[in-house]
């Protein structure tokens, strides 16, 4: 999923994944102290409600900051393209995808690469998840098909090649089977 252009950001997440992982240990140790010692009872109660009301709420104030922070480094910037974004008809390529169960009427089956291609995608029956998967199966792009509802998906391909479509929501028996393909050329 990430190539030599996306390889910092693996990076990037690596290094906030391992700083969560830290926090949630010292999370995870101030709660195993608290308990071991609790059991060692002290009669002046008013002394530790003072000292430790002010830590809980520094360390809530911590927690709020460090969740924000790790929210904004992971997301940003979003790695989806703008989907409300118009196009003239020069721009982009349509693509109808309606599914059903347990096969997909996709129309057209072949895309250019390097320019945008909105897919609408729309379901005749149940609800199905609309995943683009290249040829290491490595999902792409996703989206929502609901009966009644057209989503817009709107991706580019970089390189030509054979993309998987795969229902990502179990919707029946033979869910496992509903598989088509996209050309890009």
């Amino acid at each position: 999923m990430f190539n030599k252009q996306g390889g910092g950001k693996f990076k990037m997440i690596s290094t906030v994944y391992a700083i969560t992982l830290v926090c949630i240990g010292l999370v995870i140790a101030v709660f195993y102290y608290v308990f071991v010692n609790s059991k060692e009872a002290d009669p002046d109660y008013q002394s530790i409600i003072k000292k430790w009301y002010g830590v809980r709420s520094k360390w809530f104030l911590f927690l709020l900051v460090l969740g924000l922070t790790v929210s904004v480094l992971t997301t940003t910037p979003f790695p989806t393209p703008d989907q409300k974004k118009e196009y003239s008809s020069d721009d982009y390529q349509n693509v109808t995808v309606d599914a059903h169960q347990w096969y997909w009427i996709m129309t057209p089956s072949t895309v250019k690469a390097g320019q945008p291609v909105e897919f609408k995608v729309s379901a005749a029956d149940v609800n199905h998840g609309f995943g683009i998967y290249d040829e290491h199966m490595e999902l792409v792009a996703q989206t929502q098909a609901m009966p009644g509802y057209t989503n817009k998906l709107i991706h580019t391909f970089d390189k030509p090649g054979k993309f998987k479509i795969l229902c990502l929501e179990y919707c029946g028996l033979a869910h496992h089977a509903m598989i088509t393909e996209l050309t890009v050329e």
